[in-house]
């Protein structure tokens, strides 16, 4: 089968497409023929040599799928609800970039409703990234707001790129009070339109949700934390999910409410920073940072499971798009991150197999 090894590292100029053996089947393993692959962020880290394959990954780029079942393994086929044939997508520890993929089946879920393979290809990681550093322990209610101690409101970074898209419109959509942070004035009217969309999707429904408010920041004018210290009335925010890192350490712990959460998934901005400690401990508040591809196949299924219910509901009615702008066959690969490294890079961007 083709695939997207990993041989050297650099710009995408060291990727190329090779043959490589199709992957043995374990027995809690689904065989999934590919249709699309998503590109994430820490697949360029992983291309520049700064993010490792975990111990046991395929080292095959590539950490979300879309595809059709072809073969399980004897347990997966006992114990799953998966069957050959079935659409699905999946979410890997490496191994996306090719024309089959196996996974253990604890971490594959039924594609959503009325949207298309190669969309689908781009929900798996943002979608279990985004509810599981937002939605777990110490987080939000995954039901809306709880009108209290600044649960009204979330502070995403990074409000055009795969995960800030999927948590502006999924927090929204949950009756949150969103801000976000993005860094030009067209970046700010991109985000405005994704959010008239959602508006329309919305008025469409034969029930429709309140919507929370959205609050679209350009950081190069604007102080994040002052707009959030105004509008919040001096609450703050109940809960920051962060891809910027040491730069806006200071300014995010300002911005929390008490009993807050920041969390840091990404550090785009730097690796180290300084924050005031007493308005840290003052606010009762917990700074963590998680990464998702080091974790168990367990862990994963048990996200997937928690998730899926309501995102994949709010996908299928429309409230969430999953926003793939560029799609590009496998043999593009070295376009496709060109593109994902640039500053046109919006939502998602998607290898399409065949």
């Amino acid at each position: 089968m083709k695939a997207v090894v990993e041989n050297e590292h650099g710009g995408p100029e060291v990727l190329t497409v090779s043959e490589i053996p199709t992957p043995e089947l374990g027995p809690d393993d689904v065989l999934i023929d590919v249709a699309a692959a998503g590109l994430n962020r820490a697949d360029a880290l992983q291309r520049q040599g700064k993010y490792p394959v975990p111990e046991g990954a395929s080292s095959v780029y590539g950490l979300e799928v879309s595809g059709t079942v072809r073969a399980l393994g004897d347990d997966a086929a006992r114990t799953s609800f998966l069957k050959e044939g079935h659409k699905v997508v999946a979410l890997l520890a490496g191994g996306g970039y090719a024309e089959q993929v196996v996974v253990n089946h604890a971490q594959v879920l039924p594609a959503p409703a009325n949207i298309d393979l190669e969309e689908a290809a781009g929900l798996p990681e943002v979608a279990a990234t985004v509810w599981s550093n937002l939605f777990g322990p110490g987080g939000l209610n995954p039901d809306g707001p709880r009108k209290k101690d600044g649960e009204q409101s979330v502070l995403i970074h990074g409000g055009t790129g795969g995960i800030g898209t999927h948590a502006l419109q999924l927090c929204r959509a949950l009756g949150y009070h969103v801000f976000t942070t993005v860094g030009s004035a067209e970046k700010v009217a991109w985000v405005e339109d994704l959010l008239a969309r959602q508006d329309e999707a919305n008025a469409a429904k034969n029930a429709p949700r309140t919507l929370g408010q959205a609050t679209v920041i350009n950081y190069r004018e604007q102080d994040f934390s002052e707009i959030i210290r105004e509008q919040t009335q001096g609450v703050g925010v109940r809960a920051i999910l962060d891809v910027v890192g040491g730069k806006y350490l200071e300014s995010n712990v300002a911005s929390l409410s008490v009993n807050g959460l920041l969390t840091v998934i990404a550090v785009q901005g730097g690796r180290h920073g300084s924050m005031d400690l007493g308005a840290l401990m003052t606010k009762r508040a917990t700074v963590r940072g998680t990464t998702l591809r080091a974790l168990t196949s367990e862990k994963k299924g048990e996200i997937l499971r928690l998730m899926a219910g309501t995102v994949w509901r709010m996908v299928s009615d429309g409230l969430i798009d999953p926003l793939v702008g560029r799609r590009f066959g496998l043999d593009e690969v070295r376009a496709a991150h060109e593109f994902f490294d640039s500053a046109d890079q919006r939502g998602k961007t998607v290898l399409v197999m065949g």
